[in-house]
């Protein structure tokens, strides 16, 4: 199971919105079939590791890090190929909470006589599945928030400066994280101000994850990098129902998809922007500011993960802070999440934490 799981996570960022499976197939302690969910979300891993397997599935325990799928979409319910192959044994690391299975699946192995066992390694596949999940049970994705600050938790100097407060094996790092999630967001300040291509560069990888920009009225730069992208690369535009119909029809010339959103004391829900993402297919989310967006996704209690990179440089109250306003008057309304990992990246430190 434990190479399933990690079978699955080459899957991630590239395969919404289906989840990032991984199966395994081993005959009399050999293994004989290998296979994890393709770009795109199809073919799906026990298909693919059928496939490997050939005939030597017959008799054999199929290790899945989810619960097949038991439907009929696009292709065949995994259940069935699985039935279909002859496999003796069904070892699951946990079960799909999505309605259009949600048990079925073991329910065909069972009925089909296979031996089925689940739970193994369950709380490392329902980590490696969240995205997946948490759309299926929260109607929304995963949401990972990063922040790079300077020791004082700025972004930038009181003029605006920004590049770079962290350093380049910091910055190649974000790179690969963006990798692992389907898209990559920002809101329009920050889209307006940097001009980021919100793209993967500088590691080898052909895939691109989707750009997300949250803008309420579409005042976005019509010749920067991410207009001049739109038609190679994803680009959603997050607005409001009350955006300028020309700059709509304007940004769809472009290439980019318009996600419409409900608007709340002036500014974007961000509940309704989330829902509206997991709509599109959206599970994993990666979020890069600015400091308003941080903030009302912060506010909203949609922030699953925070990933901070800090740099040993200190740069004062005049500079610009990592996350807009609370509004707080109590540390016990604060948010909080506990830490998970630290570690040294280059010059900089990376520490990741969970939400309670």
């Amino acid at each position: 199971m434990a190479l399933a799981l990690s079978l699955g996570r080459r899957g991630k960022g590239r395969v919404w919105p289906n989840p990032a499976v991984g199966c395994v197939i081993v005959n009399e302690g050999r293994i004989v079939g290998r296979g994890w969910t393709q770009p795109g979300g199809r073919p799906h891993a026990e298909t693919e590791a059928l496939k490997q397997a050939g005939e030597s599935a017959k008799g054999a325990t199929a290790y899945v890090t989810l619960e097949p799928c038991a439907h009929h979409g696009q292709t065949p319910p995994c259940a069935q190929a699985l039935i279909d192959s002859g496999v003796a044994r069904v070892v699951v690391a946990t079960e799909d909470s999505d309605d259009r299975v949600d048990g079925r699946g073991l329910e065909m192995l069972r009925a089909a006589g296979i031996f089925v066992t689940s739970g193994v390694c369950e709380a490392e596949a329902r980590t490696d599945h969240v995205g997946f999940l948490t759309r299926v049970e929260q109607a929304r994705p995963m949401l990972t928030l990063k922040l790079a600050q300077s020791f004082d938790g700025r972004i930038a100097t009181g003029t605006g400066e920004s590049q770079w407060i962290t350093d380049a094996p910091a910055r190649r790092v974000v790179h690969a994280m963006r990798s692992r999630h389907d898209a990559v967001m920002v809101g329009g300040g920050t889209a307006r101000k940097d001009d980021p291509s919100l793209n993967v560069r500088d590691l080898g990888i052909a895939h691109q994850p989707a750009r997300i920009v949250v803008s309420r009225r579409l005042d976005l730069p019509l010749m920067g990098k991410l207009a001049r992208s739109a038609a190679e690369i994803p680009l959603i535009l997050c607005h409001g129902k009350d955006a300028d119909p020309a700059l709509i029809h304007t940004w769809r010339d472009l290439g980019a998809t318009l996600l419409p959103c409900d608007v709340r004391a002036a500014q974007l829900d961000p509940t309704d922007i989330m829902t509206q993402l997991g709509r599109h297919g959206f599970t994993r989310i990666f979020c890069e500011g600015g400091g308003a967006l941080a903030a009302s996704l912060l506010q909203a209690d949609l922030v699953d993960n925070l990933v901070g990179f800090t740099a040993g440089m200190v740069i004062g109250a005049e500079g610009t802070p990592g996350i807009g306003a609370l509004g707080l008057s109590r540390l016990a309304k604060a948010p909080r999440f506990i830490l998970q990992s630290t570690q040294a990246v280059g010059p900089d430190i990376l520490h990741i934490w969970a939400r309670t």
